[in-house]
């Protein structure tokens, strides 16, 4: 049986754009027909306090037969194949694959949280989600739409 999944897209190393486009066509490899949606990308300001370059972001949807932590697995592989290094929390990365969705499930797990922890908070994520799904609803029974605000929007610059 197959699950609708939604993965954010995060990179600011290393020719940020390519580096997504890259992690897309690796994405297809583990999607069901090798079909994935992608939301338009956006330029974000960093969240913590390390200085690095702006991120570009989006959201990828799919549809999969991974399990959960099987599917974590195959991002963090994309992952460390684009050269991604896990050294500060929050930093620049060539690379960052988060599951924000897993159908309506929800997952509470050591090594994954879904939805993801800090979703309904970031516009780099709500955004894009958004542009794939305006008719969304979250697990927890929220409209996704109901969470964006303007000043979200004005955050954003569409690459």
């Amino acid at each position: 049986m197959s699950t609708t999944v939604y993965v954010a897209l995060g990179a600011n190393l290393n020719k940020p754009v390519q580096q997504i486009h890259h992690a897309v066509l690796a994405l297809k490899s583990i999607a069901l027909n090798s079909e994935v949606t992608v939301s338009p990308l956006y330029r974000s300001v960093p969240m913590g306090d390390v200085e690095q370059p702006d991120y570009v972001n989006g959201v990828a949807q799919f549809n999969t037969d991974l399990e959960p932590l099987v599917l974590l697995d195959a991002l963090q592989e994309i992952e460390n194949t684009q050269g991604r290094v896990r050294e500060v929390r929050w930093g620049p990365r060539t690379l960052d694959l988060d599951i924000l969705l897993y159908g309506k499930q929800i997952i509470d797990e050591l090594r994954l949280s879904v939805p993801h922890y800090g979703m309904k908070q970031r516009s780099f994520v709500l955004i894009p989600l958004a542009d794939i799904n305006q008719e969304l609803v979250l697990p927890c029974n929220t409209e996704l739409t109901s969470l964006i605000t303007r000043e979200m929007r004005a955050e954003l610059v569409q690459i």
